[in-house]
């Protein structure tokens, strides 16, 4: 059997590796590692050893760290060290969902996620995508071939993939009017006999929930859940989300709330049965049906289920109440100071905002890189905040927009 020093374990390496993960982000580092990697594939590569600390430059300080003290821009959270050690131990193995015969405990693993969390929405069962984008794609294919539906009804200030899915599927697309704050208005959602009808639980820009009293009055519900979704968890705020067991398919994005590492997300349906009979295709090499969009699937569940394991349904209800509780502060906080306008009061950790009477672009510029990002509400621009770090340090965030003002 050849020797490859390349697939074994290289303790030396990977302790030098675990050492680097506390490596800051460093413009200057980044800027002159990026000035060696060659333009063209090199001929002949170096060692593994000699690469790890050009990448480390390029990787590590390349990079924003999610969990810093003023990290209050996107929907992107930190992720928990366990999931870390998951990913590392999923590339280690490279297991295939497809292959039972190779991959029976990453089978298991997602099985007992998805029975795990399926629940708390009312739903029977579903299985992992890499993102809310697949999981919304394929919600509509099963409400097309198991309802026969030939449109789908969205709120006009639903995510990109709404669209892109129902253009992808041959649906007809509908969208509906909303309010200033970017939810759907109950008047004017109507007609929905052969519609996929799509409720957003956790708007994008703004975080708002549409009336999830809607939920089941068309051929099909679909709700995009992939911000606010875990609130189910808790129970200070699960309801919030009451209505979404009524609907027929809910996505998540394990990768925002559930503090998990990209590509991580769920599809849920009611009728599992007949969703995944639906989605199910075969082939001579594989020893079990392929369900949903992707073929290869990896063991993207093991990091999740890790946390679920590690912190349960309190640790996880823990992290987003004290989110919600950061969000709900600096609301405060902008709705107190004559000099900012607060757009409503957050309904999901997303706080919407901006100055008065300052050049919004001046006023963004004075701000620590990371601490707010753009937004456009009906029309208007606005800077937006996202409690998706539990770690953040609110009164910092407040004290560095006081200094801005």
């Amino acid at each position: 059997m050849p020797h490859d020093p390349s697939f074994q374990i290289a303790a030396d390496g990977l302790s030098d590796t675990i050492q680097l993960l506390a490596k800051a982000c460093d413009s200057d580092a980044f800027e002159a590692a990026l000035k060696t990697v060659p333009s063209a594939l090199p001929h002949q590569g170096q060692s593994e050893s000699t690469a790890l600390p050009l990448l480390a430059d390029l990787v590590l300080g390349g990079a924003k760290q999610l969990d810093a003290a003023l990290s209050f821009a996107h929907m992107d959270p930190p992720t928990p060290w366990l999931t870390w050690a998951m990913t590392l131990w999923n590339a280690r193995l490279n297991q295939n969902l497809l292959h039972p015969a190779t991959a029976p405990a990453a089978r298991i693993v997602e099985e007992r996620v998805v029975a795990w969390l399926a629940p708390y929405f009312g739903m029977s069962g579903g299985h992992m995508v890499p993102s809310s984008t697949v999981a919304n794609l394929t919600a509509l294919w099963a409400a097309r071939d198991v309802k026969g539906v030939t449109e789908v009804a969205a709120p006009d200030t639903a995510h990109v993939s709404i669209p892109k899915a129902a253009k992808l599927l041959g649906l007809r697309y509908r969208p509906l009017p909303t309010d200033r704050e970017g939810r759907l208005l109950p008047g004017g959602a109507t007609h929905f006999e052969q519609s996929c009808l799509v409720l957003v639980a956790g708007a994008t820009s703004t975080g708002v929930i549409d009336p999830l009293s809607l939920a089941g009055k068309a051929a099909w519900t679909h709700v995009d859940a992939a911000w606010a979704g875990p609130l189910r968890l808790s129970n200070a705020h699960a309801p919030k989300l009451e209505g979404i067991e009524r609907a027929d398919s809910v996505a998540v994005s394990a990768h925002k709330w559930l503090f998990q590492p990209k590509e991580s997300a769920l599809i849920f349906f009611k009728d599992t049965q007949a969703a995944h009979e639906a989605l199910s295709f075969g082939g001579a090499y594989l020893a079990v049906p392929n369900v949903g969009l992707l073929g290869s699937h990896g063991a993207m569940a093991v990091p999740l289920f890790a946390m679920l394991l590690a912190w349960g349904q309190e640790g996880y209800a823990e992290r987003i109440d004290r989110c919600m509780a950061v969000a709900a502060q600096f609301a405060a906080f902008v709705e107190n100071e004559p000099k900012l306008e607060l757009l409503a009061a957050p309904e999901t950790g997303v706080i919407v905002w901006r100055p008065r009477h300052i050049e919004l672009d001046a006023f963004s510029s004075r701000l620590p890189n990371g601490l707010a990002s753009r937004t456009i509400v009906a029309g208007e621009p606005w800077l937006r905040c996202v409690a998706a770090n539990p770690v953040v340090d609110i009164d910092a965030v407040i004290e560095a927009v006081r200094l801005a003002l």
